[in-house]
């Protein structure tokens, strides 16, 4: 079978895809693995997400986000069939690399996106740094403004001045201003 006809071995690759067809062109490449007996040259599509933790109107809320949105990670195993089967899904408009001959990821970079460290998604979730104005939304100081000081993203904490003196809160009691 031509699909079995290997141009490289197996890697991750980033397909571009149209702005919010990022879910949609991952369901519709599953169902063609599925269809086209596939899972030999397919193994797996991937839409880097993580999740945030928003504060809004004092309500804390997870939301999931896309790390890179209009990218979609394929693990293949690029042939001219599955090279052309990825391409000529709906909703995607290439792969990142030229356009007959896309390049993988390496190891380190395929590690670093699928697995965005927890630091890193706790800088991205509380969104503030250091001398922002916050506005406490818990606690016995909710509702004073105050101005941070420090950020412990590996302890998920804060610390502001409040009327002159340093007080440490949670990401979640605290929303910027």
């Amino acid at each position: 079978m031509e699909h079995l006809e290997q141009r490289g071995s197996r890697a991750w690759y980033v397909v571009h895809t149209y702005s919010g067809y990022e879910n949609k062109v991952k369901a519709n490449l599953e169902k063609k693995i599925a269809s086209q007996n596939l899972g030999d040259v397919i193994f797996e599509i991937v839409v880097p997400m993580h999740t945030e933790t928003e504060v809004k109107e004092g309500k804390k809320k997870n939301v999931q986000r896309k790390v890179f949105p209009g990218y979609v990670l394929v693990n293949m195993v690029v042939n001219n069939y599955s090279w052309y089967v990825v391409r000529n899904t709906q909703g995607v408009t290439g792969f990142v690399g030229s356009e007959k001959d896309p390049i993988p990821l390496t190891p380190e970079e395929a590690d670093k996106i699928l697995n965005v460290s927890k630091e890193k998604l706790d800088e991205l979730s509380i969104k503030i740094r250091v001398n922002d104005k916050v506005r406490i939304v818990s606690g016995l100081l909710e509702n004073y403004t105050a101005t941070v000081k420090e950020i412990d993203s590996g302890k998920r904490r804060v610390t502001v001045i409040v009327e002159g003196k340093p007080v440490e809160l949670d990401f979640d009691q605290v929303e910027k201003i």
